[in-house]
């Protein structure tokens, strides 16, 4: 449940709240005046309100009169002020506008400017009369209710009970509040407390302009309950949609919410109670006859007394569930129990819960999902756009939710024989996603059993037949994979229209899969992962070595993504020696791309650069952060993007630096080979263990580079495809179908089609796309995630930590002790020599980073993902898969970073 922070205590300010009604955030009253008029310009009943209401009455104002509409539930009675009473009192305001913009230009950092700035513009609201025609208008709907009623005043914002952001407990709510004078005073309160600090700072946090908010202000008439709470229709803590919570209290829930009482809770899954816990509810809050709230001790007899029965418990949730089907996704529910009758005061949507895949089959059974992300390397939300296009083109069925991508691995977990292979690979690349299977596993009979495949069955293909030691293998799978894209360049220009989707679906992808799936491709990254393996786990048998493999990759032939890397250090060696460049790249502004290049050319030896730099794109300017999303600004749509790097390899290094950096490698891998072999030489049976680990080598050396190919090659083609997509979604805003050609990305691939069939795009689900985006990138992607709704992120289960260290798993050998450098922009980062890079993943475009580190640490990551792969290839310690690191490690401050044994100390 969200903080709610009250001002004063209740009894100094009659009924003053904490952003609640009358149940665990303030309790109203129920029964419906009738035969009379209900609207006029500034107040409209609430039963004449729905969720399409939200701009005139606010967002709890909306959903209250929706739920007033839904059978069986009942909602007290009341009338909202509408957004247009706010804006007409707004105007009466002194300098509300010259306030608002300082307030804009705050950071949500700048606390003490925000609190200034937010007090003194609450404190005018409230000190400025409410405008006559508008106290005229409340007057009346109280007049309809009864004036001396008490009621409850609450805050009711455009902004406020989203789907993507639910603002709760952000503004105010008043309770019992009695009579015409104080029913107006505290709608100007409500109206103030829009700016608190809390809802300011809210607002920043989720992108929402101060000035396209406006308050409503709901006024319902009061109830004075047994009991009240809050009713979680999924499981706030696990996110399991199967079991509601109910927290339950004595008299209105402001006792709850303000942590005045611990409350009872119940946990009811399937019609029936699974687990209650009983509390000594010591205290009350109640209402007191001449208005406002004070809160009472309880009677010792009756602490322990349960507020609700488990029918009542079971009943509120049988409510909660038609609450949940009427609005399509999880809901907090605020609720008070009156004579034995449940009435809801408040219902908004769960925005903490990471969504749950709709399975492909439809079919209601359990499921359980591994994220994309996490072997790909990019945890961000993937637009639609995006997410279809990687599904269209995936290898393996794909589902969505929260924006990310998921694999139902129900059906290898159901037989022992593939569980145990999943389980196998899964834990050699990221042993936190084995553990989370694991854990799901344990769940006694949420994974059905299915047998093992019967024997006497057809003849199985067998294990493919090894492949050959030669590099000529890796050539020829190179060159098929160039002149594919070379085609796909060539066919693709002659297509426009529904011609060029066609030609996407029935050509394009197909070879892109075919590429892709190369069973020769396959045996090659096998290979070398394979290779990988053996030397790790042969190598610590016989000699005791950790991590062999880390040093005999170091400067592997053929890595498109450590090339990638180095090629950027040959760039700085021709900006180096040109200071008028260096001055140009230096005072270089975001967002200037458009012109950068040519501009570059214009400076005294900017001629070079430019060719430099446009060679450099030519061969990888496709690529980018987050480069599975197809709508992801490739690095030449945005070329500024490297020059902070370009202006680090400068600082950092000297001329023919790419060049030492990998002969150096090879010369430390050859080092290692030869110390490996002389030993393993002088052991029992020595000249055959030296003779299959020289094999082991030399095959690990020939196949580990092109482990990075198939993505360059899949990057290589998403940017034909995006380029060519781009010129569709153009051609939509010249005909006025899109505002913007970028609005094209949030819509399916699909969608984008039928847009460009039908020359008409749907401007509302455009918006939407847009809202739900930025509410999944305040989600956290769990590693597995279950069909009830439940995200696993897995654990280490290693007591061979130092106390105080955080664990993770170690991808590159050896230890390096430096700054700590939290960068989780690379735009933005500013390196200098010996740092260590600590940030969330490093897909291949982070690469060209590595050369000037010293040493690497990722939330993210796995032993064969492109991080560990390249922090190999560079000899940098690495260790991934560090839950928290970029919040737990303070930019700064000195770390020791264990490469070899997966954990990290912090220094300072």
């Amino acid at each position: 449940m969200p903080d709610n922070i009250s001002d004063s205590d209740f009894d100094s300010d009659p009924g003053r709240g904490t952003g609640m009604s009358s149940g665990p955030r303030g309790a109203t009253g129920h029964g419906r005046p009738g035969g009379f008029a209900t609207t006029d310009e500034y107040t409209v009943d609430l039963r004449e309100a729905d969720e399409t209401w939200a701009e005139t009455v606010g967002g709890k104002g909306a959903h209250l009169g929706a739920l007033s509409r839904i059978d069986g539930i009942g909602v007290p009675a009341g009338f909202c002020v509408t957004t247009d009473a706010f804006r007409r009192a707004m105007a009466d305001v002194p300098s509300i506008g010259e306030r608002l913009d300082e307030l804009s230009r705050s950071t949500q950092d700048d606390r003490e400017t925000i609190r200034t700035l937010s007090a003194r513009i609450r404190r005018t609201v409230e000190e400025t009369p409410v405008p006559g025609d508008v106290a005229a208008a409340v007057t009346r709907a109280l007049a309809r209710f009864g004036e001396q009623a008490a009621y409850a005043v609450r805050s009711s914002a455009t902004a406020e009970d989203l789907p993507t952001a639910s603002f709760a407990g952000q503004q105010d709510t008043y309770l019992n509040i009695i009579g015409p004078a104080a029913v107006l005073r505290h709608i100007s309160r409500c109206w103030a407390s829009m700016f608190t600090e809390r809802a300011v700072i809210y607002r920043q946090r989720n992108g929402i302009d101060h000035r396209a908010v406006h308050m409503g202000v709901v006024v319902q008439q009061m109830v004075f309950p047994h009991a009240a709470g809050v009713l979680f229709t999924a499981d706030p803590v696990t996110g399991n949609r199967k079991v509601a919570t109910v927290d339950a209290g004595f008299g209105l829930g402001e006792a709850l919410v303000s942590g005045l009482v611990n409350p009872d809770v119940f946990r009811v899954r399937n019609g029936e109670v699974v687990a209650r816990t009983i509390a000594a509810k010591e205290r009350a809050v109640l209402a007191v006859p001449t208005g406002g709230t004070h809160d009472v001790a309880v009677d010792p007899r009756e602490r322990e007394r349960p507020a609700l029965t488990d029918a009542q418990a079971v009943r509120l949730v049988e409510l909660g569930r038609r609450i949940e089907a009427h609005f399509g996704r999880p809901q907090d529910i605020e609720w008070c129990l009156v004579d034995d009758g449940f009435r809801i005061v408040q219902s908004r949507p769960v925005t903490t819960l990471f969504p749950v895949p709709v399975p492909e089959s439809g079919i209601e059974e359990n499921h359980v999902y591994v994220s994309v992300g996490h072997q790909q390397m990019m945890t961000d939300p993937m637009k639609p756009l995006g997410f279809s296009m990687w599904q269209l083109t995936a290898m393996v069925p794909m589902v969505e939710a929260g924006g990310r991508l998921f694999v139902d691995v129900t059906r290898r977990l159901a037989s022992r024989t593939s569980r145990d292979g999943l389980l196998d690979v899964m834990g050699k690349g990221d042993p936190l996603v084995r553990d989370a299977l694991e854990t799901v596993l344990a769940r006694e009979g949420f994974v059905p059993s299915l047998p093992d495949p019967a024997p006497g069955g057809p003849p199985s293909a067998g294990a493919p037949d090894p492949i050959a030691t030669d590099p000529a293998v890796l050539t020829e799978l190179v060159e098929r994979s160039r002149a594919s894209v070379a085609a796909l360049e060539r066919d693709i220009r002659t297509r426009t229209g529904p011609a060029l989707f066609a030609f996407l679906l029935e050509e394009a992808f197909e070879e892109h899969k075919r590429i892709l799936g190369d069973p020769l491709s396959m045996r090659a990254i096998m290979a070398g992962m394979d290779a990988t393996w053996w030397l790790n786990e042969t190598l610590g048998e016989w000699l005791g070595e950790k991590n062999a493999a880390d040093t005999l990759t170091l400067s592997a032939p053929d890595n498109v993504t450590s090339q990638m890397g180095l090629a950027l250090l040959d760039v700085a060696d021709v900006i180096r020696p040109r200071p008028e460049v260096l001055a140009f790249l230096r005072d270089v502004e975001p967002g200037r791309d458009a012109t950068f290049l040519e501009d570059l050319a214009r400076v005294p030896g900017g001629g070079e650069a430019r060719d430099a730099i446009e060679a450099y794109l030519d061969r990888y300017g496709m690529r980018c952060v987050g480069e599975i999303d197809i709508t992801r600004p490739r690095w030449r749509e945005r070329p500024t993007t490297l020059v902070p790097v370009i202006l680090d390899n400068v600082r950092n290094f000297g001329p023919g630096a790419a060049g030492r950096r990998f002969e150096e490698g090879r010369r430390k891998a050859r080092q290692k080979e030869q110390d490996v072999l002389s030993r393993l030489r002088t052991l029992p049976d020595g000249d055959r263990k030296a003779d299959e680990a020289r094999r082991m080598i030399d095959r690990v050396r020939t196949f580990i580079g092109y482990r990075e190919y198939p993505k360059y090659d899949i990057i290589s083609r998403y940017f034909v495809y995006k380029q060519a997509l781009l010129s569709e979604a153009e051609r939509l805003v010249e005909t006025g179908v899109l505002p913007e050609k970028e609005d094209a990305f949030y819509l399916t691939f699909r969608e984008f089609h039928e847009a460009v069939c039908a020359n008409r795009v749907d401007e509302r689900l455009i918006r939407q796309r847009k809202e739900t985006f930025r509410s999944y990138q305040a989600l956290p992607t769990p590693r597995v995630l279950t069909s009830d709704g439940e995200a696993y992120a897995g654990a280490y289960r290693r007591d061979d930590v130092p106390a105080g260290a955080l664990t993770g798993l170690p991808v590159s050998a050896g230890t390096v002790e430096g700054k700590a450098r939290v960068v989780l922009d690379m735009a933005e980062a500013d390196l200098e020599a010996g740092d260590i890079l600590v940030t969330t993943f490093t897909d291949p475009s982070w690469s060209p980073l590595f050369v000037g580190i010293a040493g690497l640490v990722t939330e993210v990551g796995g032993l064969m993902t492109h991080g560990a792969v390249i922090a190999r290839e560079y000899g940098l310690p690495a260790v991934v898969g560090v839950e928290r690191a970029t919040r737990r490690i303070r930019n700064g401050q000195r770390i020791r970073v264990h490469g070899t044994d997966g954990y990290v100390e912090v220094l300072d």
